[in-house]
């Protein structure tokens, strides 16, 4: 079965095509011939993970699913939240965005924060959610090269390590997004592929 991933970010196609099952084929929004920048300009991370797959159904026909995640501080009130690619400006840098929650975070003892992600995939005609939470901390400084976005700052619950310092393949066991594409997997595997 053939199903597009709706992002642009080869490291969540890595990230996802790693967990999928046999008989599911991942294609990519470029394997599609779809270029363009998909418009996320909901107030919400679950509105904008809809968005994007609606626009891929809508403009091209496929079975698709697309996420979105953000990083939810409580002592900055959810923010980056639906912010966090943007958080530092426009451009969308990772290191920009780890220096702007560092800064924001710097007299607060709250340090507590969870990764967020919202799948939306239509499949035969319906659209259904998943949702994936991964609860943890900002440290206060970067630590491991491995992973994306603000993986260097945040050490989830009960791991001595931030997800920036773990393999891959143990990432994927935990977070957000696994926990989310797990329940996508669960439901495409109920549908008897």
């Amino acid at each position: 079965m053939k199903l597009v991933f709706a992002t642009q970010n080869k490291n969540k196609v890595k990230e996802i095509q790693a967990l999928m099952p046999k008989g599911i084929e991942l294609l990519s929004l470029e394997e599609i011939g779809c270029s363009e920048d998909i418009p996320e300009t909901s107030p919400t991370i679950e509105g904008n993970a809809i968005q994007k797959a609606d626009y891929v159904k809508e403009k091209y026909g496929y079975d698709c699913f697309a996420d979105d995640t953000g990083l939810e501080v409580a002592a900055l009130n959810g923010a980056p939240g639906v912010y966090s690619a943007r958080y530092a400006g426009e451009e969308k840098s990772s290191d920009a965005n780890i220096e702007k929650l560092l800064k924001e975070l710097q007299n607060k003892e709250d340090r507590s924060a969870r990764f967020k992600t919202v799948i939306a995939l239509h499949f035969e005609g319906q659209l259904h959610t998943f949702t994936g939470i991964c609860s943890g901390n900002v440290i206060f400084e970067r630590k491991g090269s491995q992973g994306f976005g603000y993986d260097p700052v945040f050490q989830p619950e009960g791991k001595e390590v931030t997800f920036a310092e773990m393999e891959l393949s143990e990432k994927s066991k935990i977070s957000h997004r696994a926990r989310a594409t797990q329940q996508l997997i669960d439901f495409l595997a109920s549908t008897k592929l």
